[in-house]
């Protein structure tokens, strides 16, 4: 059965709201301790009191711990209070940091919350989606395919966090596909970044509120949709026949975009033929909503 391709105009809105220089995404959760790293000199600051605690140096392993109600790094094997339940890790000069063999634009904060450490990437939007895009779609699929994917992931990643999914917890999103799989700056590849930079900003909205664009690797044939009251996802063909289901099936098929890619759409054509009823907009350089 042939489609006939959309051909899309795209609506440049800019949304305002409250400021947001970045995005929150939780790492670690209820752990004992966590052991974390910098490429470069690093500074532990007070989270409320901004006022710094320890320096910590290049390329060397430091241990968090719960002290009581606070927390606590070791140091020559003594666990010593830092005074606080919540400390912000911040690389002195351009550089990454590293938990769990992964590194990681950004800082890191972590928290006490009574029930174990949490560890919190707190990172620019943008520089998020780079350790997002490579880890939800092969890097070497078409082009046009990882851009439709970038677009999405930021949509799903700004709707998630005006939602508050894990506002409770203190952070937007987990790492994990339970939201969007993130693998850091260790994740990030040549092709995706460049996706990334090609739609900075762009997303999804209806009623100047940014669409939670969900998306899944294959439908095995059609996407199906969870309820009736989201009039942007629709049933429709999911150009990924011959592959085996993977995922909710609801949204934009992975593999469908890179073969309606291959077919000659560009990002907003295979955006505009999985969702309906939406607008795209931009946000402005602070994300703001």
């Amino acid at each position: 059965m042939n489609f006939r391709k959309i051909i899309l105009t795209i609506f440049l809105i800019f949304l305002f709201s409250n400021r947001a220089d970045a995005i929150k995404i939780g790492l670690i959760t209820e752990a004992k301790n966590v052991k974390i790293a910098s490429s470069v000199s690093a500074e532990i600051y007070d989270e409320y009191r901004k006022a710094v605690l320890y320096e910590i140096k290049p390329m060397k392993v430091y241990e968090i711990e719960p002290k009581g109600n606070q927390l606590g790094i070791v140091i020559d094997r003594e666990l010593i209070g830092l005074g606080t339940n919540s400390i912000r890790i911040r690389p002195k000069e351009a550089g990454f940091l590293c938990v769990k063999r992964a590194w990681y634009r950004g800082d890191f904060v972590i928290n006490n919350m009574g029930v174990g450490a949490t560890l919190i990437n707190d990172v620019p939007l943008e520089e998020y989606l780079k350790g997002v895009v490579p880890a939800e779609m092969p890097s070497k699929w078409n082009e046009e395919a990882l851009k439709a994917q970038a677009i999405a992931a930021r949509s799903y990643a700004v709707a998630t966090r005006n939602a508050g999914k894990h506002a409770s917890k203190g952070f937007d999103l987990v790492a994990t596909t339970a939201d969007q799989a993130y693998g850091g700056a260790s994740a990030e590849k040549e092709s995706t970044s460049k996706a990334v930079n090609d739609t900075k900003g762009i997303v999804l909205v209806q009623n100047n509120r940014v669409l939670p664009t969900y998306y899944h690797a294959s439908s095995g044939g059609k996407t199906k949709v969870w309820n009736s009251g989201s009039s942007f996802l629709q049933s429709v063909p999911s150009f990924d026949s011959g592959t085996k289901k993977n995922g909710h099936g609801v949204g934009m098929s992975q593999h469908g975009a890179n073969n309606l890619a291959k077919q000659g759409y560009n990002a907003y054509q295979i955006l505009n033929y999985f969702y309906k009823d939406f607008k795209f907009a931009k946000l402005s350089d602070n994300w703001d909503l």
